[in-house]
């Protein structure tokens, strides 16, 4: 059944009048005429009663007015799906993110995005750097915020800097450089080191390493916790001294002290990537670069 004809068809059962139904299709009688029969031959009914005064429905008619309107409501329907998910209006996205690196930012990220595509299923993910690259691999994630991929599979994704953080140290606040703002790193030759675990950020640990052997000392390492919350915990516990990007400060830090490191000049960018463009994605794409700006001031206030 031709979809043309079936609005012909609905257009004589709502009129009762085959000019009528011609009227409000912008077309000539004829045409109306030929649309019900060539639907009756097709059906082999009788879809109306037809005289020289009126035109009355059958009960055969009646069940396919039912069925006809069912049908024009999914046609269009499926056009504004169709439509929505062309323009990024609809499907689901799935965020990552480092949640000590994007605690001030993805929350008004996500809610500006949905403002703009309430009809889009936002699926949000705390994972570390390392499970972002396994999710992007499994095609569980879309967008992850985290930090610069390694070298041998940057080429596979569309990368952007959203913001760049410095290292800090993070001592107890009883600690007796809790009264200090800025201190030399070798300073802490002596401490007890707590270090984000290696395994779910190279690079971050690699960097922590190379600038305390810059300062002319390898750390003691007692902890390698696999969340940044429990790193500042530990610190906070009094089980040792941190190294960690100063974004982390925006955790819950109480009984910890945030010192800078003279000399220690080692960016620290948080990216946006992705691998697969898509609607959805370039929507939040857009909205993200715009708010790098005020992103990085409210980020620049802790560096």
């Amino acid at each position: 059944m031709d979809i043309k004809i079936l609005m012909s068809f609905i257009a004589v059962a709502k009129h009762k009048s085959f000019s009528e139904a011609a009227r409000e299709l912008h077309t000539v009688q004829p045409a109306i005429s030929r649309h019900i029969s060539a639907l009756e031959n097709e059906l082999s009914v009788s879809l109306f009663k037809r005289n020289s005064r009126d035109v009355a429905i059958t009960a055969a008619g009646q069940q396919l007015l039912k069925d006809a309107q069912e049908i024009i409501a999914l046609t269009q329907q499926a056009k504004i799906q169709v439509q929505r998910t062309h323009n990024g209006q609809l499907g689901t996205l799935r965020i990552a993110h480092l949640s000590s690196a994007c605690l001030t930012f993805i929350a008004s990220l996500v809610r500006k995005y949905r403002l703009h595509y309430p009809h889009v299923h936002v699926v949000i993910y705390e994972m570390t750097a390392t499970e972002q690259i396994e999710a992007f691999k499994n095609k569980r994630i879309d967008i992850g915020f985290s930090r610069p991929l390694p070298s041998i599979i940057k080429d596979e994704f569309t990368s952007h800097t959203i913001y760049t953080d410095k290292l800090v140290a993070i001592v107890n606040d009883t600690h007796v450089l809790a009264t200090r703002e800025i201190i030399d790193l070798s300073e802490l030759a002596n401490e007890h080191f707590i270090i984000f675990n290696r395994d779910e950020a190279l690079s971050l640990f690699d960097e922590t390493t190379s600038i305390c052997k810059s300062a002319g000392f390898s750390p003691n390492i007692v902890s390698q916790p696999k969340h940044m919350q429990t790193l500042v915990t530990e610190v906070a516990a009094g089980l040792g001294v941190a190294i960690a990007p100063n974004c982390v400060s925006k955790l819950y830090s109480s009984a910890c002290h945030f010192l800078q490191l003279a000399s220690v000049t080692s960016d620290i960018p948080v990216e946006l990537h992705y691998k697969n463009s898509s609607a959805t994605v370039d929507a939040f794409l857009e909205i993200t670069l715009k708010a790098i700006p005020e992103i990085r001031q409210s980020m620049g206030e802790l560096i």
